[in-house]
């Protein structure tokens, strides 16, 4: 990792990143304090298989991050899930977004893995053209259900 094209640097997320990721993932519809994302981070920090990836150009403002995680499935095997890429409202437009899934993809070959994934929610019209510039090719469309058990 290290600094990109961009000017931003690209670092493994810390746990003092809690309330900036907070703060971003806020930006994508997704509230929640900043305690709940240090109890997560702390546990996705331990595990080999969920790296979070930051940006930033002062190592103390985030510009965005992408999580990912290495994900075995019965049907299909192995491949590399995008599970949260965020790039703040006031840094996009600068690569920061490609930067970040370009360590996507590298980590996936690190790994031994050839296929990175990511699933878009269908509002979010303006992310799918990044995706397909970044040549993701959508395979499919589906309908996500929750049930509250607890």
């Amino acid at each position: 990792m290290g600094d990109t094209a961009n000017g931003a640097t690209l670092r493994r997320a810390r746990i003092g990143d809690a309330a900036e990721l907070a703060r971003l993932s806020a930006q994508l519809g997704y509230p929640q304090t900043a305690d709940a994302f240090e109890r997560r981070l702390r546990r996705l920090l331990i595990s080999a298989d969920h790296p979070v990836i930051v940006a930033t150009d002062d190592d103390a403002t985030l510009l965005g991050f992408i999580a990912i995680e290495r994900r075995l499935m019965l049907e299909t095997g192995e491949r590399v899930e995008i599970v949260g890429l965020v790039v703040d409202d006031a840094a996009r437009r600068r690569g920061i977004g490609q930067s970040l899934v370009n360590a996507a993809h590298d980590w996936a070959r690190e790994i031994g893995i050839g296929e990175v994934m990511v699933r878009s929610n269908i509002v979010r019209a303006q992310s799918h053209p990044f995706y397909e510039r970044e040549g993701f090719q959508r395979t499919k469309t589906q309908h996500v259900y929750l049930k509250r058990i607890g």
